[in-house]
């Protein structure tokens, strides 16, 4: 009993509901004149990895299919060290600065006196912060709940740095394109799915490697050279932006297929641990601010929910590794058994890598905080491919904006109109018909309440009396 007071590990602060499979990357096409990286050269080569898939917000006991960004973090075992993607299923990200992470994520969790998931503070925090509306676009729209892991694309979400054995440099962002084509679930499907199986796409991957029917994507890079990116009227290393057609070219690379469970979810899945800061010669990374915040907070993370040894759990070992790293928690695995710890060493002990092909200049980014607009009103006049997804993309973003109190819903009507005239138009239309509706559902249910069995429970007290707080702030509850 002792024992299982204590066996459980601090829950993911996001993407905590999640699974995840082991599978290979297999190279298909020649890239050698991009990247020396050697899990992307050599055709026909194939590489193991471990992915975990993951819902943003919920819980470990949430629901599958909430309308909301998906995760899809990959380790590539490689011969040169673990490389780590994290990517979501919309090819943009919320921010361009690291530290707006905490502020967000405060404002989408549970509203701390009702513990219900919070609009009123969602569409605040977006009318405050509007960089965060072009991926609020994605996930309101049929993008935001794909049907299942398997039929979802997924993006590292950087413009990454590559560099050939030459030093010659690129500038790329990775696309995994799924091979089962993609397909997404309405509201309304969504809805019924929930309603019977909140693990809905856990059980689809699981069951489809399980019958051999492995899914796989195709990993892509859109390109630029140094010369493009000087010459393009946008900046590339926006992560909250799309790259324009014209302005880049893509080349393929390979395919990723899975195609084993996991034989234990814990030791497997929930032990995983991934940070894109974990990268591999000839792909230095990303050149933008908000990866050097992530690969701080990642590894900070991880020794908080894992400890600091995270790494010499076995599914996030490396092929091969040398290390400083001595003494502490389990698991500490061989511990380097007699090897120095230290630097320089006279005992084959481990030295510092040094890459003599990384180029030598460095790319510095010259970011800015203005709030630009135009990706949002792009994706709604030209992303969004016919008149049908548009009413269902609209209707969700009315659906979002009734439980909201009345003065954050006139900004954040304010800022769709800023936008697109004809969306800020529809959506305060619909907003206004559909508040009138809910308004007359709850004064008919006033007058009529629904007759509901009244279950009679025996209880040796009466309930506790908790009168109500005095200067709480007001919460609506639709």
């Amino acid at each position: 009993m002792l024992t299982f007071d204590g066996e459980r590990i601090p829950e993911r602060i996001v993407h905590a509901k999640g699974t995840g499979a082991f599978g290979y990357f297999e190279v298909t096409n020649d890239v050698s004149k991009y990247t020396y990286a050697d899990v992307f050269n050599g055709i026909g080569k194939k590489t193991p990895l471990v992915v975990r898939f993951s819902a943003g917000q919920q819980n470990i006991g949430g629901s599958d299919v909430g309308r909301e960004l998906k995760g899809l973090a990959i380790k590539f075992y490689t011969r040169e060290g673990n490389l780590d993607f994290t990517c979501l299923q919309t090819p943009i990200y919320r921010y361009r600065d690291a530290i707006r992470f905490w502020k967000i994520q405060h404002a989408i969790r549970r509203n701390p006196q009702t513990f219900l998931f919070d609009f009123t503070a969602q569409w605040d925090v977006i009318t405050q912060m509007p960089e965060i509306i072009h991926t609020s676009f994605w996930t309101w729209a049929d993008y935001g709940i794909p049907n299942g892991y398997r039929r979802m694309d997924a993006f590292p979400i950087h413009t990454y740095e590559i560099s050939n054995k030459n030093g010659e440099r690129h500038y790329v962002r990775f696309n995994f394109r799924t091979e089962q084509g993609f397909s997404a679930l309405t509201s309304a499907q969504a809805a019924e799915i929930q309603g019977m199986d909140l693990d809905y796409f856990n059980r689809d991957l699981y069951n489809a490697i399980d019958e051999g029917n492995f899914p796989a994507w195709k990993l892509e890079m859109d390109m630029m050279t140094p010369h493009d990116i000087q010459n393009v009227d946008y900046d590339p290393f926006d992560v909250t932006r799309l790259w324009k057609n014209g302005t880049f070219f893509t080349v393929q690379i390979g395919r990723l297929v899975l195609n084993k469970n996991a034989e234990n979810v814990f030791r497997d899945i929930e032990q995983s641990a991934f940070n894109p800061a974990n990268l591999v010669p000839g792909i230095p990374g990303p050149p933008d601010s908000l990866f050097r915040g992530r690969r701080m907070f990642y590894i900070d993370t991880q020794n908080y929910r894992l400890g600091r040894n995270h790494n010499k759990i076995y599914v996030n070992m490396p092929l091969y590794a040398k290390t400083y790293v001595r003494d502490g928690r389990p698991p500490t695995r061989l511990n380097m058994k007699n090897a120095p710890n230290y630097y320089p060493n006279s005992f084959n002990g481990p030295i510092p890598y040094v890459d003599e092909k990384r180029p030598r200049e460095k790319l510095q980014v010259l970011e800015s905080n203005a709030v630009d607009l135009e990706p949002a009103s792009y994706f709604y006049n030209h992303i969004l491919e016919d008149e049908a997804h548009r009413q269902r993309f609209i209707e969700n973003i009315i659906s979002s904006l009734v439980p909201a109190t009345p003065p954050v819903v006139q900004r954040g009507l304010k800022l769709l109109h800023l936008i697109d005239r004809d969306l800020g138009r529809r959506v305060r239309v619909g907003y206004e018909a559909a508040l009138a509706q809910a308004q007359a559902e709850r004064a008919a249910q006033a007058t009529h309440p629904p007759n509901l069995p009244i279950r009679n429970i025996p209880s040796a007290e009466g309930p506790p009396d908790h009168p109500p707080t005095k200067g709480a702030r007001s919460t609506r509850i639709l």
